[in-house]
């Protein structure tokens, strides 16, 4: 698929989702928000992908909607809004349920609905003049798009509703601190894909069960029936296999893949 609002490279086995409107610091219009999902939906499909790195161009992670593209909602219908919002949420409900681990380089602003993307990938780094902030709430808004929902669950319900209710930025430094970013990097692009490399190298199936496995949702009996088919699915892979006879043998395991 050809995209205009954003950039898709596949790189090493990495799939780099790039958001292109910089001008407003890569604010979503329709049309960028039914790429985005559009992008997620192929590197989930794609077995020759085995992490993502979402990220936006020039100085900007994604600053929410942009408020010039958005249309006078007074003569809407509840469903004509609701039809929008369920649009913007596919993005947050592709990425948390995506198979495929996915690393948020935060290299400017991430707001509102930018803040909520970041927030359900996977793992997040911040460049040092990035930020992440719902900011709902100081335009009379709701975090609409999962914020609410995904906050609590990444850093504790106290602390969440300190900066869901208040609009506060979380920096670099307390996203690190409470344990929302992995780390804060000057290239924060750099560092993601070093992280998303790390991850790629390791048995491609565990990693993509163990990431399904994470769901604070989840029942303890649920969690362990569903282990015992994923764990079958693993000791039944080559991948297993060869990961097992390289660490009896002293080695670096050698899985045979071809990266683009």
């Amino acid at each position: 698929m050809a995209y205009e609002h954003l950039d898709y490279a596949v790189e090493e086995g990495i799939a780099t989702i790039t958001l292109d409107r910089p001008e407003v610091y890569n604010a979503f219009n329709r049309p960028m928000v039914l790429e985005i999902n559009e992008a997620v939906r192929t590197a989930e499909a794609d077995d020759g992908v085995y992490a993502m790195v979402l990220t936006g161009a020039g100085d900007g992670f994604c600053a929410g909607a942009d408020t010039t593209d958005m249309r006078d909602w007074d003569d809407a219908t509840e469903e004509e809004y609701g039809a929008y919002l369920w649009m913007v949420q596919r993005v947050v409900a592709n990425l948390r349920g995506a198979s495929t681990p996915s690393v948020a380089a935060v290299n400017g602003p991430g707001v509102g609905a930018g803040c909520d993307f970041a927030l359900a990938c996977d793992l997040r780094v911040m460049a040092p003049e990035s930020l992440l902030r719902e900011g709902f709430v100081n335009i009379g808004l709701i975090p609409g798009d999962g914020g609410a929902w995904l906050l609590p669950r990444l850093v504790g319900e106290s602390k969440a509703r300190e900066y869901l209710l208040t609009g506060r930025d979380i920096t670099p430094e307390d996203a690190v601190d409470i344990g929302l970013a992995v780390e804060e990097a000057e290239d924060a692009l750099g560092a993601a894909r070093e992280l998303a490399a790390e991850i790629r190298d390791k048995p491609a199936v565990a990693v993509r069960r163990t990431n399904d496995l994470v769901d604070p949702q989840r029942t303890f009996e649920d969690y362990c029936a569903l282990a015992c088919e994923y764990q079958w699915e693993c000791v039944t892979d080559e991948e297993h296999d060869e990961a097992v006879a390289a660490f009896n043998e002293g080695r670096e395991p050698d899985y045979g893949r071809s990266y683009e």
